[in-house]
């Protein structure tokens, strides 16, 4: 029942986690150890409250953020938000692609580069096909084999008092390593394409005002699964590669993480994990993208509309998609790649952060519906942490 009730929060939350959020936590929990296990731990509430801002205002106003900000802000501002989540997606995207075809490649011993194609294609044709709304719960149990992790953390014997040190008492040490691991992990699961996913599904279907709270417990409850999923792969990467010195550079080592539950079918395990989470991703990314733009050009969209009423809708989705093929083909290692698109995130996601909170405490946005003013300071001071360790990263040349 309680799958069955999660609806879009589901939807949204799962989508995060993403080939670009496996490979990221991945890589910091094979080179931080558990440092930054408090930090997955405080994803429950900024996610959550993030998804819940994104639910509110678009149940209230019956727009997605990006038709909002074009009716209520000028041009300029506009634009602004249109090329921070369009690069962020577009960078994502290839990622996520690159990510899937590593996966092919552990399943079938073909290289990776070979399926990043045909990978987006069939993407392409579900959403023409408009079939993604029926293949996504089926992914969505499909990608409950990630919860692997659970037990590869529990069977790989990690120092559990440095597990616990490393969730409860928040440090981040002011070295390259840390501010870069801390921006890729915020860029990763804060990324604008979750919650602009969350403000297109629902104003789309517009539940009731009435239901807002019962939204915010779905959105929560599916924040805690993949936040869990989160940590747990931190927790196994840190307890097996990360105790070898091994940083993760490839999916062949990400699977590792796996050998204790799986053994020698952690690749498979792994990749199937990680294929079923692409096909996830890849679709909401490239129909989020279409969206976005289509809100900023006033044109017909949405993946219920057929395509020959929705023309230049599905040409950005088949663009989009065509972009992220020829990015991966430069060369860059999957893993490394993922990685980058979280940073790429991070740097990114301030934008969108502020227009949301901005809109959601408009009165003449949101009327009677404006989001506490609490929430909104925690809101605030998510970006201006967020800002404030991007700008870091940066002046820092990590």
């Amino acid at each position: 029942m309680l799958t069955a009730g999660l609806g879009n929060g589901l939807v949204a939350a799962v989508s995060d986690v993403d080939p670009t959020t496996v490979g990221t936590m991945s890589v910091i929990g094979s080179t931080t150890g558990y440092s930054l296990a408090w930090l997955t731990v405080l994803l429950i509430p900024l996610v959550a409250g993030v998804l819940t801002i994104a639910s509110r205002i678009s149940v209230v106003t019956g727009h997605d953020l990006q038709r909002l900000v074009v009716l209520r802000y000028g041009r300029p501002a506009r634009l602004l938000l249109l090329v921070s989540i369009v690069a962020v997606n577009l960078f994502t995207l290839a990622a996520d692609v690159a990510a899937g075809g590593a996966a092919l490649e552990l399943l079938t011993g073909i290289g990776w580069r070979i399926w990043t194609l045909p990978l987006a294609a069939a993407v392409l044709v579900l959403l023409l096909a408009g079939a993604f709304h029926k293949v996504q719960r089926l992914l969505q149990y499909v990608m409950l084999v990630l919860i692997a992790f659970g037990v590869a953390a529990v069977l790989a014997r990690p120092d559990w008092h440095a597990v616990a040190r490393g969730t409860l008492v928040p440090t981040l040490p002011l070295d390259r390593l840390h501010i870069t691991s801390a921006l890729a992990l915020l860029g990763t699961t804060l990324t604008s394409y979750v919650y602009v996913w969350q403000s297109i599904s629902h104003a789309e279907e517009r539940p009731p005002i009435s239901r807002l709270r019962f939204q915010a417990v779905q959105s929560t409850a599916a924040v805690v699964v993949a936040v869990a999923i989160f940590w747990f792969i931190q927790v196994a990467t840190a307890a097996t590669l990360g105790r070898e010195g091994t940083r993760v550079e490839t999916s062949e080592q990400a699977a590792r993480a796996l050998e204790p539950v799986a053994g020698p079918g952690a690749a498979y395990l792994f990749a199937i994990g990680m294929l079923a989470s692409t096909l996830l991703a890849l679709p909401i990314l490239a129909a989020s993208t279409g969206y976005i733009v289509g809100a900023e050009f006033g044109w017909r969209r949405g993946l219920s509309q057929p395509a020959r009423q929705a023309l230049r809708f599905y040409l950005v989705l088949a663009l989009t998609l065509a972009l992220s093929v020829a990015a991966v083909l430069s060369g860059v290692d999957p893993i490394r790649l993922l990685f980058l698109a979280s940073l790429a995130g991070g740097i990114g996601t301030p934008i969108s952060l502020a227009f949301l909170i901005k809109l959601a405490r408009d009165p003449r946005v949101m009327g009677g519906h404006r989001i506490p003013g609490w929430l909104a300071a925690a809101g605030w001071g998510l970006t201006a942490a967020i800002t404030a360790i991007g700008v870091v990263f940066l002046a820092t040349g990590a």
